[in-house]
């Protein structure tokens, strides 16, 4: 019986020893929350591409807004600049001088409306593309999911909407490199040494209407995933945690 009773005694303490022996539960991380789950999502990543691409955008845009080019801005400098980047021997000194910022100004007046557009365009976006993501990252389209819908109608509108901005935005472009201003003032920088003044689109209006191209794509890409988001919501009798990133 003493033999029993000690056995028993035995069995206990180890019943108690077995649970301690067994490895801890995994805790949850930062990254498991349903915010990051959100971002790492198709959805979230498709909304950091829109933002990037319409930062992009407006940054392209922005060049043929800012500068008159050509030796404009060098008078304007002072002197120091002027002689150091070549403008007292370039030949437009005088008379040729001040037509070359007379031509200048007039150019960049032609060039300033479609810049700003696309500006506006691009910030108009970008400020979508924030809002969305907010209202992903506050779990919105999980406690109402009729936002889904409209976020798929604001992005097929602003995908749709870019095709005939590209059109609106590259044939002013070309109205203002085919004007007499822009002859002009081709014919007068080539006739002191310089090739780098034709009419003809320069590299950041070229990129500025690739990264619009690519925000289409995105903003389409971005309402598909909504509508079909919207749809697994529907099906779903109960909201499972796991689809929070939704």
């Amino acid at each position: 019986m003493a033999e029993g009773g000690q056995a028993r005694s035995w069995a206990r303490e180890a019943g108690r020893a077995a649970p301690s022996d067994a490895p801890p539960a995994p805790r949850a991380g930062l990254l498991d929350g349903p915010r990051c789950r959100y971002l790492c999502s198709a959805r979230g990543c498709c909304r950091l591409l829109q933002g990037l691409l319409c930062v992009l955008l407006v940054a392209c845009s922005s060049v043929s807004y800012g500068s008159p080019g050509g030796y404009t801005g060098l008078f304007s400098l002072g002197s120091q600049h002027y002689y150091h980047y070549g403008g007292a021997y370039s030949g437009l000194s005088g008379a040729d001088g001040e037509t070359a910022q007379r031509l200048d100004a007039q150019f960049h007046r032609l060039q300033r409306p479609p810049a700003q557009a696309a500006m506006a365009v691009g910030g108009a976006l970008l400020a979508l593309a924030c809002l969305a993501l907010a209202a992903g990252l506050l779990r919105l389209p999980w406690r109402c999911p009729a936002w889904l819908l409209a976020e798929a109608c604001l992005d097929a509108v602003a995908a749709l909407g870019l095709l005939p901005g590209l059109y609106f935005y590259y044939d002013r472009l070309g109205s203002a490199y085919a004007s007499p201003v822009c002859q002009e003032r081709e014919r007068l920088y080539r006739s002191k040494g310089y090739a780098g003044f034709s009419c003809s689109v320069h590299g950041a209006e070229v990129a500025a209407g690739v990264f619009a191209g690519a925000a289409a794509i995105a903003y389409s890409l971005s309402a598909a995933l909504a509508v079909r988001a919207f749809r697994t919501l529907r099906r779903l009798p109960a909201k499972p945690a796991g689809l929070a990133q939704l």
